[in-house]
């Protein structure tokens, strides 16, 4: 007699949970490009993963990952030309439009500073910058961003690797910044820095919202920071330049950093921070940047 056949039935829901052991990411991917890392992961202990990385080995820029920054033209700071010289931020230089400022090749991606040929006729401003950020393309919560460049120096020159906030949850408020690295002129070490409404309206100078690290101002460096729901880990070439810890009963005012935020990496000339460009033939100058790598 042949042995009958059995059938077991299994639940729905069990199945579910079955398939979802199987998921090994360490993100859940929201909205089709905010990685979201998985709440089991956010300590210290967990190893990381590399989900995602640009090694900018195309001929062109991944626009499904990156938007170029330009002041008349990006949405988020976009100011009529005639009023470029009121600008006295970050973007004062910056462009869209100009391709010599954002150019690839050799697997790099070069973000430049130049005098600008043209300010009669075309764009009126004395300098133009490269820049290129993820907002609405690619955003994370938690994780680790690694970042190599290399840096030209020039009197003047102010490059930035930084992070804001996707959505902006909390009103009237600041949202937070984390300045992953910025230098300035000739100095042979970066800046890291921890931005929010706690340091910024309310000027609290405790915990400390930044440090310097040496770099290497002939070569490449890898800036990071490493993003946990209670602090944050700045480094450049894997050495610990400082912590910046969450601290209990400040609320969002001290701690916005349980959202996601995007990216940025821009080349910026000229403010009160590092002054006038006083040497143009210096000119031009470029922050090339080898790859980005996010980790969670």
């Amino acid at each position: 007699m042949k042995p009958k056949k059995l059938f077991i039935l299994i639940p729905i829901a069990t199945l579910i949970i079955m398939f979802a052991s199987c998921d090994k990411k360490p993100y859940v991917l929201t909205e089709g490009y905010m990685y979201v890392q998985k709440e089991e992961r956010r300590n210290d202990a967990t190893e990381w993963e590399l989900v995602w990385e640009d090694n900018f080995d195309l001929d062109t820029l991944d626009t499904d990952t990156w938007s170029r920054i330009g002041l008349f033209t990006s949405s988020k700071w976009k100011v009529p030309v005639e009023e470029w010289r009121e600008v006295t931020n970050c973007f004062r230089y910056i462009t869209a439009t100009d391709p010599r400022v954002v150019t690839l090749g050799d697997s790099n991606i070069h973000l430049k500073g130049i005098i600008n040929p043209d300010s009669l006729t075309g764009d009126p401003r004395p300098y133009l910058t490269g820049g290129i950020y993820s907002w609405e393309k690619f955003a994370f919560q938690y994780g680790r961003i690694e970042i190599k460049a290399k840096l030209d120096q020039a009197y003047g020159m102010w490059p930035a690797i930084w992070m804001l906030s996707e959505k902006e949850i909390y009103p009237d408020q600041h949202n937070g910044e984390m300045d992953i690295m910025e230098t300035l002129n000739h100095d042979d070490f970066a800046y890291q820095t921890t931005h929010n409404h706690y340091t910024i309206t309310l000027k609290q100078e405790e915990p400390k919202k930044f440090a310097t690290a040496k770099i290497d101002t002939t070569g490449y460096n890898i800036y990071s920071v490493s993003w946990y729901p209670d602090k944050l880990v700045y480094a450049v070439n894997e050495v610990t330049s400082y912590e910046y810890p969450k601290v209990a009963g400040a609320g969002t005012y001290q701690w916005p950093f349980d959202q996601p935020f995007y990216l940025l990496i821009d080349q910026q000339m000229e403010h009160e921070w590092p002054g006038m460009i006083t040497h143009p033939e210096e000119l031009p100058i470029s922050m090339t940047v080898d790859w980005v790598r996010l980790y969670q």
